[in-house]
């Protein structure tokens, strides 16, 4: 077996049995701001599976997002039909919204993708890979991530696996 395939193993062991050093960073993560880069992936295997190189032109970004699958309106604004729903839901996985997150903080990088590292009570915590474009080599549309061209904002709709670049089953 490769290094990366312990790296797997180990991290899904951590989050499996929420070992006492995987909820100290949680902790860690709750005190920090809601948007922090980070040195090096949490997860390096996922990492380097979504792309990501250890070279000049990638950062990664740890983002924490509010749990929570539905919210409840309320009657701001007055009582008015449109508004008399029962609940409402964000339409999108956590980790697209992550990923708009972070391009907002970083307007000059653009999203290559994201993943899970972590959940605790209130929060779900994703990894997100920017990339320059200019370190990319051209490979990459602006704006991705609000056009909803990451892997997160196509699976949310139902495209992951299918278009170009992926195999037809």
């Amino acid at each position: 077996m490769g290094v990366y395939k312990y790296i797997r193993e180990a991290f899904q062991q951590q989050y499996r049995e929420k070992s006492p050093a995987y909820r100290a960073r949680l902790v860690s993560w709750r005190k920090g701001p809601t948007i922090e880069r980070v040195e090096h992936p949490t997860n390096l295997s996922r990492a380097r599976t979504l792309g990501y190189k250890a070279k000049k032109g990638y950062v990664v970004v740890r983002v924490r997002t509010g749990r929570g699958s539905r919210k409840r309106p309320h009657p701001w604004g007055g009582r008015k039909p449109a508004k008399n729903k029962a609940y409402v839901n964000p339409g999108q996985l956590y980790r697209s919204i992550a990923e708009k997150k972070a391009a907002r903080k970083y307007p000059n990088l653009e999203v290559l993708n994201s993943y899970f590292v972590g959940a605790d009570g209130q929060y779900k915590y994703s990894e997100v890979l920017l990339v320059e474009p200019s370190a990319y080599a051209g490979r990459l549309q602006s704006g991705r991530a609000y056009r909803g061209l990451t892997f997160a904002s196509r699976k949310a709709r139902g495209l992951a696996g299918k278009g170009k670049g992926y195999e037809q089953a």
